[in-house]
């Protein structure tokens, strides 16, 4: 069977009278498949944690996981992290109030007859302070290491860091 072949003509007409609506078209294709990083909010999930449920923070795993990352600095030693929280995860929901002044938390059926809140955004903890225990903090090189990796993980400036001796085990 021989193909029914559209003539070049017909083709460049239709173009002709639909053309905004295919600039339109190729414009949102173009931005969609742009490459490049994609703009994130401050509220945004780190992607290292995306695997985890947002509110899932823990302390001391993020204490432990900074004080294996720090152990690895050279000539640190064994390594202790202790951080403090100024504020603790918070969940911002999304509150419906209706013209009597009568307010309601707004949820969605998530199936199966279940429904959950609606999330506006997560809070997620701020950092006090640090206190970092080193076999190796005798060494002004290795403390200023020590606080520079501290400042850049939590967020913190560096007077809000104290790295200290670990006291000799025998």
């Amino acid at each position: 069977m021989r193909e029914k072949q559209i003539p070049l003509e017909r083709v460049r007409k239709i173009a002709e009278k639909h053309k905004y609506v295919l600039i339109v078209l190729l414009a949102g294709l173009l931005i969609i498949l742009w490459p490049g990083s994609r703009e994130t909010s401050d509220d945004a999930l780190p992607a290292t944690e995306h695997t985890e449920s947002p509110l899932s923070f823990s302390l001391l795993e993020k204490e432990q996981r900074i004080a294996h990352a720090l152990s690895q600095i050279e000539g640190a030693g064994d390594v202790i992290v202790v951080l403090s929280l100024r504020t603790s995860l918070e969940q911002e929901v999304a509150i419906d109030e209706d013209s009597a002044g009568r307010r309601e938390t707004v949820t969605i059926s998530t199936g199966s007859g279940t429904q959950r809140e609606v999330t506006l955004r997560y809070h997620y903890p701020e950092f006090r302070g640090a206190l970092v225990v080193s076999q190796g903090a005798d060494d002004a090189s290795v403390r200023l290491q020590i606080t520079q990796a501290v400042a850049a993980l939590t967020g913190l400036g560096t007077d809000r860091i104290t790295v200290t001796r670990m006291q000799n085990q025998y």
